[in-house]
């Protein structure tokens, strides 16, 4: 572990899902690309104007549970999300040295969970594509709770479920926003996954203590 980070201080590991232990670029490409071609088809638009439209909308419901409720889009968009990510799922791909810190952490005797706003539907997609569920002690969808993870709400309320102590947590994500809130709630180790998408260059931050590869834990 980073000297940061005493691993024999910690008990309880924290962990987002999405750009943080799965590859950002299915979502990218999903959300980016192939929702906004589907649209366009859709509604007989080119894919510049589907494509302007549709990061409009995004933003809209940017910081709320709408944002990752894929029945939510479903409805908004008249597409069926869920049907669309099982078309491309042959992409969704876990980042490196993900599976052998996780191995490394049972193998330490910590919890491992993982709290994510993605959808239950997706997180059932996902699992199914890259089997990490098996190494969860238990998982927490923002749905779960009534908050995204930017509300201090949830953290409250994922405290009271998973009974972590926050002084004992590592929790690592690559949204910064998120991590704001974790540390106003309390966590005492954040790392931030700087390497999101593996055709993205990796987000900076000032603030947190950052990873680009899980190797840097091992």
């Amino acid at each position: 572990m980073i000297k940061q980070i005493p691993l024999t201080e910690i008990k309880y590991v924290l962990l987002d899902m999405d750009g943080t232990l799965l590859d950002l670029y299915f979502d990218d490409y999903f959300w980016g690309h192939l929702v906004p071609e589907k649209y366009a088809e859709k509604h007989n638009m080119t894919f510049g104007h589907a494509k302007e439209h549709l990061y409009k909308t995004y933003k809209s419901h940017e910081r709320t549970l709408n944002w990752c409720d894929i029945d939510f889009w479903s409805t908004e968009l008249h597409l069926d999300i869920p049907a669309l990510k099982e078309q491309i799922k042959h992409l969704i791909e876990v980042h490196p040295h993900v599976i052998d810190f996780l191995k490394m952490m049972k193998k330490h005797r910590k919890k491992i969970f993982l709290l994510t706003n993605a959808h239950f539907k997706t997180v059932k997609i996902k699992f199914a594509k890259t089997q990490i569920g098996h190494y969860f002690d238990d998982v927490l969808c923002s749905f779960n709770v009534g908050h995204p993870k930017e509300d201090i709400e949830f953290w409250q309320k994922a405290e009271k479920r998973l009974k972590f102590d926050k002084e004992h947590s590592l929790f690592i994500d690559d949204t910064e926003d998120v991590m704001k809130t974790a540390r106003e709630f309390g966590i005492r180790y954040l790392l931030f996954k700087a390497r999101a998408s593996s055709k993205a260059e990796p987000k900076k931050t000032e603030e947190f203590l950052t990873i680009h590869d899980f190797r840097e834990l091992m």
